[in-house]
This record gives structure tokens, sequence and C-alpha cells, in this order.
């Protein structure tokens, strides 16, 4: 079954309504047994969706890059390398130009976003350790959720408790500590400038909306501009 049939065979199973009230309506039915009808091949439907759908982040992450990219170059600006695919590429970096070395995040963040957040900060680090001169970008969709993250009070060595590389290097490289990430985030020492793509990728914001979105109770202010100086 390839994805196109497997598509159509999920949907005419749901006979066109949402998942949640086909649940809702099959968990009222007496004898469910009668239903089983087409359950097999809908199932199979179904595990071949989430095959596919398993590569859907990858594609993403490509194709997000491949947008953003002409709003993100300056003038001038040569890509010297690009990493399409999310994970290890063997690339240091999602983006690096003669003028900047720059990671992509295209997140969905929910307001309870504890691995979203360990991998953020990982990438924040990674950037800030690097040694280059260069200037240093984090790119996100929606970056309300992320920015009260980076400012807040989460211990360091929680976020960066599965990543012990990461952590040894940013132990060594400041041995008096930061305990928190907002302690590292709003410090001198954080070379790295947190861009809300939403902010200059004209459409994006209406691609995402209702994706991306910040909860209620967990919005923030709006992203304020604040310096980063780079010290060695």
């Amino acid at each position: 079954m390839d994805f196109s049939e497997a598509l159509t065979v999920y949907d005419d199973y749901l006979q066109g309504t949402s998942l949640t009230r086909w649940i809702s309506e099959r968990e009222s039915a007496l004898g469910l047994q009668t239903l089983s009808s087409g359950a097999l091949p809908a199932l199979e439907a179904a595990f071949e969706l989430k095959r596919s759908v398993s590569e859907l982040n990858t594609f993403i992450h490509a194709v997000g890059i491949i947008a953003s990219l002409p709003h993100v170059l300056t003038s001038g600006e040569v890509v010297e390398s690009v990493s399409l695919g999310a994970g290890n590429t063997g690339k240091d970096f999602d983006l690096e130009t003669n003028l900047k070395v720059a990671e992509f995040k295209f997140i969905t963040w929910k307001g309870n976003d504890a691995v979203r957040q360990d991998n953020l900060f990982a990438d924040l680090v990674k950037l800030c350790l690097h040694p280059s001169e260069k200037q240093k970008f984090l790119y996100l969709t929606g970056a309300d959720l992320a920015l009260k993250f980076l400012e807040g009070k989460r211990a360091i060595e929680s976020v960066l408790s599965r990543r012990a590389k990461i952590w040894t290097a940013f132990h060594n490289r400041f041995p008096s500590g930061f305990k928190t990430v907002g302690e590292f985030y709003r410090c001198d020492f954080n070379c790295v400038r947190v861009v809300d793509l939403h902010d200059i990728v004209p459409g994006l914001r209406q691609i995402t909306a209702g994706v991306d979105s910040p909860t209620p109770e967990c919005s923030a202010e709006p992203i304020k501009e604040r310096p980063h100086i780079d010290k060695p």
C-alpha cells in the first residue's frame, strides 16, 4: 500500500468525520465486533501513513531552510555550507556563510516542551562554543515560548544531562559556572542572536498559524532586541 492509497483508505474508514468524533461514536456503540469490517486494511493504512509521516519533520526542516535563505542572507553573503537534513549530517551547522553560522529550529511549541527546550539550548550552546568570529544565529518559528524558556530558571545541568559531550565542553569553558539557562542567556558570554523567522519570512506566520501558537497560559511578551557581546 503506497502513501496515496493509504490516505484514501484512512479517510474512507473515518467516513469524512474528525478522529475525535469518530472515536466518540465508536465508544458509544454497542457490539464493536460488528464494526470490524475494514478495520485491518485501515490499520495497515495507518501504519503506512505513520512510516511516511515520520520523515515529515526532516522535510519541514529542509524546505523551511530553503524558503528562509533569501530572507536571512544579506547582500553579498556567500553560502559556504548548508545541511538540509535534520540530525547527524556530518556538518557542524545547518548554515555557514562567509559572515555567519546558524541553526534552524522549526518547532511546534506546545507550552510543555522539555525535550524541545533541551534541543534548543544544546544548539545555542553549540553555536556559542564554536571557535569562530562569525556572527551566530538561532532561527526559530514562533519564538515567544522559546524566549520564555531561555530567560527562565531551568537548571543547565538538567537541560544538558543527556548530552554529556556538550555539558562537559560547556563546563570546561565556563568553570565558574552558570546555574540556570536564564543566567547564561542574559550574560555577555552568550553571543548567539535568536531570530523569529515569523518576523522576516513573509507568509510563514500564516502557514504555521494554529500549529506554533502558544497556549494562553504560556503566552509571553514580544521578543525584544538585546545586545550580545562575543567574549573570548
